[in-house]
Formats: C-alpha cells, structure tokens, sequence
C-alpha cells in the first residue's frame, strides 16, 4: 500500500532541515528522508561553520541575496534559540601591491550585495588588530562569525517536528516517478523498499542532487546539472592560537582561499583548499600540508614548522569545473522544468550554511506561487 504525504524533502542536511522546518511551521505535513542513520552527517558536519557576511557573489544573484537575507535570520535564530555562535568578525588581505585591485572590487561588491559594515583598513590597521599578520592593505567584515552548525541543525529538527514534520533516518531514496496525483518515492530502510506518495517533493541531496534528480522518472534531463566534487581538506593548528578574528586572503578560482577560521572553543584550523576529485572521498592527505604551509605564510610568515595536523574534509557540490567562472545557486521549480509539485536544488554550497533559513523562506515563497 502507497502511504500519502503532503511533501517529502530528500536530505537532512542544514538547508533539507530549514526547507522542511520552514514547509511544516505553514501548516503543512512534511517527511525529511535521510538515508544515514543520523541528520546533517554530509555537507553539514564538514564545513567551516562560518556564518558569511555576503561578500563574494555577484550582485542580484541567488547566493548573494540568500547569504545577506539568510545571515540576518541565523544571528537572530541563534539568539532566540540559545545557539552558541560568535560575531567575530573577519579580515581579508591583500599580501602584495598586485592585490588592491582586486581588494578594492571585493570591497564594492560586498556593497552592491547590501553589505554596509565592510571597513577599509590600512597595513597598520590590520596589524594593529593582528599583530602577526602581513599584509599592504585588508578589509574588516564585523557581520562574518561562526556558529554550532549542529546544535542548529537539531534547533531545526525540533521545530520542524514541534511543527508535526518528522525526520526519517535511514531511509534512501531509491527511485521515483511522476504520476497524476504527485510523486511517486520509492524508499529503503532496512532493507525493505516501501512507496510513498507526495504531492510536493523538494530534492536536497546536496552531493547526491543531480542523481536524485535522474532517478525520477518523468523529469527532463535537459534540466538535471552534472554535480562536480571539489574536496576540501582542512589543518588544525597544534598549539596555542594567537587570532581573534578569522583571517583570509582572497579568493582563489574554486574556493575562497586557505583561510584561518576559529571554532567556538578558541581552536584554529586552516583550509579549506580545493581538490577536484571524482568519488567521495574524505581522507586527508597529509603530504598536502607542504601547499598549506605555503599559502598561510603569505599572510602569517611566523607559521611554526611542523604545528599543522590533518583535521578533517569536506566536499562541495560544483557545478563548474576546474578554472571556471563559479556557478549561483540553483533552484529550479515547476515553472522551470515543468513537473508539478517537485524542487530541485542543485550547487548548494557555501554559502548554504548561512543561506539556509534563508533558502527555506524561498523553496515556500516558490511552491505557494
């Protein structure tokens, strides 16, 4: 027997938790599936945690709207909920004159994206602040801070199921098909394949996204991307840490960069570098730590010999590949494909953390018009 729901969301990560958190707190009756036995145990738990001003993306695209709008709603969720968070701040800089330029257009961008805080800061002024850091010039994000990305993945479940939404773990999506009434899901969970029938499915398979999306039967696959892995693999600085505030350089064509972020126990750790691979993999190649090395003492020449141990890594759902332009977000409803009731999202990747609630707001926004 085929059990009926209002709207099944695959992927429990933290944008399938805010789009199911925020689906269920409208009344409606909402399933998030994740195929491992526990939520956020993919993207979510292999991140820096950084909560992101807004700074980077063109202006007026997805990722620049839903980072600036989805920053403001993680600050005031995290105070309203008791989640450990820190508005640290960051700085970005410039390691050689050849720089400016490119911190000057990162400045004006930041300001086109209604990033009003950013502040210019002279050599001095950014040593002033951190003493061992060198640099010709940088920029102050105040808005840039961290955050307990599980603590907040949990405040979501508790929500969406306070909500009447539940969270099915170990549960995968199989395959599906578009019928006359929604959606037809095939799932398994022990081993046992059972159907569901949603009139609204929202596909947030983050890695997986783009084979949830072949898996079902009636989609057209001229609008299913192909999902590139970019790892990122993260060092934690063995010893003391004598930063503040999170320190980057600028950007790099993949990633923003090996930059210094912080956790909320006052730890250091650098990365994330960018490693385009094939099959998921979240080994951290230790002979990797040569490039780190290279790359913090552009900016922190004191860097202690042999202070770097492998952390951990991460990988992020691309939709470009190797030296190309990098791609928006991409949230594609009926409207776009054609199939009534299903949303796809393809490419979340940072910012998605800080997007999330953001995304939630929209992914509703999309299916009520």
């Amino acid at each position: 027997m085929t059990e009926r729901i209002d709207i099944a969301v695959i992927g429990a990560g933290v944008v399938g938790l805010a789009i199911g958190r925020a689906l269920a707190c409208t009344g409606r009756d909402v399933v998030v599936l994740e195929r491992n036995a526990r939520i956020g145990e993919g993207i979510s738990a292999r991140n820096s945690e950084v909560i992101h001003a807004g700074l980077y993306y063109p202006e007026a695209s997805l990722k620049a709207r839903l980072c600036v709008r989805g920053r403001a709603l993680l600050y005031e969720y995290c105070r309203h909920k008791g989640i450990a968070h820190s508005r640290c701040g960051k700085l970005i800089v410039a390691i050689g004159p050849n720089q400016l330029e490119r911190l000057e257009s990162l400045r004006l961008q930041a300001l086109a994206n209604g990033v009003e805080d950013i502040e210019q800061l002279t050599a001095a002024a950014v040593r002033r602040r951190e003493p061992l850091i060198e640099c010709v010039a940088g920029l102050r994000s105040p808005s840039t801070g961290i955050v307990d990305s599980h603590a907040l993945m949990l405040a979501m479940q508790g929500d969406l199921e306070a909500a009447g939404g539940a969270v099915a773990v170990l549960s995968e999506f199989k395959r599906g098909s578009v019928t006359s009434t929604g959606i037809r899901l095939v799932i398994e969970s022990d081993r046992e394949e059972t159907e569901l029938e949603a009139a609204v499915v929202v596909n947030c398979a983050a890695l997986d996204a783009s084979n949830v999306a072949r898996a079902l039967e009636g989609l057209d696959p001229a609008h299913i991307p192909e999902t590139r892995f970019a790892k990122g693999n993260y060092f934690v600085l063995h010893g003391k840490n004598p930063f503040s505030e999170l320190i980057y350089p600028l950007p790099e064509p993949g990633g923003l960069g090996i930059h210094l972020t912080l956790d909320l126990g006052g730890g250091a750790r650098f990365g994330p570098d960018v490693e385009w691979i094939e099959t998921i993999d979240y080994d951290v190649d230790a002979s990797r730590a040569d490039a780190f090395y290279k790359a913090i003492r552009s900016y922190w020449p004191g860097l202690p010999p042999d202070s770097l141990v492998p952390g951990y890594a991460g990988i992020r759902p691309k939709l470009v590949g190797p030296k190309e332009p990098a791609a928006d977000f991409v949230i594609s409803g009926p409207a776009t494909h054609g199939v009534p009731g299903l949303v796809n999202l393809f490419g979340i990747e940072s910012p998605g953390l800080t997007a999330a609630l953001a995304i939630g707001e929209e992914v509703v926004g999309l299916l009520d018009d």
